[in-house]
């Protein structure tokens, strides 16, 4: 019995450590994608827009404060740039990455009253469990770039007493 547990044991432990990986991978995508909805709510209300300091940090704590549980703040990247309609956003070009991996810098621009705008937020997960990079990775390397993607368009906030 020891030796049909020794054939099974490592094929089952390294199926537990993938099954794991995986979770956590797609837990991770859920919680970006949350959190970047959450920090585009912000946007769309004139939150960011008219609140005091520095939009680009508020947004950037809005999307920190929710993902803080699995996604270090410092690996979070995203472009928030201002459209000119709906139909733009289909001429735009895809996501760009540098050769790092991360998102190239397109801007912090949130619009104003009744602006559309597109809203990306990208994250390197690092897979950490060897056997499952050739099948999670899609950057070449050991990690897995995730990205959230929104355009919305932002509500009349600005209301004449």
């Amino acid at each position: 019995m020891a030796v049909e547990f020794s054939f099974v044991s490592l094929p089952f432990i390294f199926m537990i450590i993938g099954t794991i990986e995986t979770a956590l991978m797609f837990t991770s995508q859920s919680l970006l994608s949350a959190s970047t909805a959450t920090a585009a709510r912000l946007i769309r209300t004139g939150q960011i827009q008219q609140g005091a300091g520095d939009p680009e940090e508020t947004f950037r704590n809005a999307v920190c404060d929710f993902a803080a549980i699995l996604i270090p703040c410092d690996d979070i990247q995203f472009q928030v740039l201002d459209l000119e309609d709906f139909g733009a956003a289909d001429d735009l070009p895809d996501a760009t990455f540098d050769e790092n991996g991360n998102l190239q810098n397109q801007g912090f621009s949130p619009g104003g009253v009744n602006d559309v705008v597109l809203i990306r937020v990208a994250y390197n997960y690092n897979i950490v469990t060897p056997l499952m990079q050739p099948v999670l990775t899609n950057t070449g390397g050991s990690t897995r770039t995730m990205l959230s993607t929104i355009v919305l368009q932002t509500e009349p906030y600005q209301f004449e007493n």
